[in-house]
């Protein structure tokens, strides 16, 4: 049995206007530079965090969108995204950014970190989980 437990980071708000996604971010990297086996989950408005073209000017705020990119040089490529809250929102796979990870074992070949999941397939990996982070 393994001692490496499964912690899930559940996004479900808006990527500006609170400071939640932007400390889920921030926790999510701190996991992963303690090698946790991170995963995350991105449904409701939170998928908004993931898209593409992010511009803050307007508000003031820092645009913290391309840190993403760098989720895969945290070893975290289990990135999952519930089909029906794009559906809802108008919005596809094509609006969001594109995330990899590098594979050693496959000379460092390039791989999707985003997986469209459903609502239902969602569920069963949360239920899979050791630890759940809802922001």
């Amino acid at each position: 049995m393994s001692d490496i437990k499964k912690f899930m980071y559940i996004n479900r708000k808006a990527p500006y206007g609170t400071i939640y996604a932007w400390e889920a971010l921030e926790v999510v990297l701190i996991g992963a530079a303690f090698e946790q086996d991170v995963s995350l989950a991105f449904m409701d408005d939170g998928v908004y965090q993931l898209t593409k073209g992010q511009d803050t000017a307007g508000i003031g705020m820092k645009n913290f969108s391309p840190t993403y990119s760098a989720l895969g040089d945290f070893e975290i490529t289990k990135i999952y995204v519930e089909k029906e809250s794009l559906e809802e929102r108008g919005l596809s796979l094509d609006d969001l950014q594109h995330l990899v990870w590098e594979d050693e074992d496959e000379d460092w070949a390039e791989k999707d970190s985003i997986r469209m999941v459903s609502r239902a397939e969602l569920a069963d990996v949360l239920a899979g989980q050791d630890v759940l982070f809802n922001f």
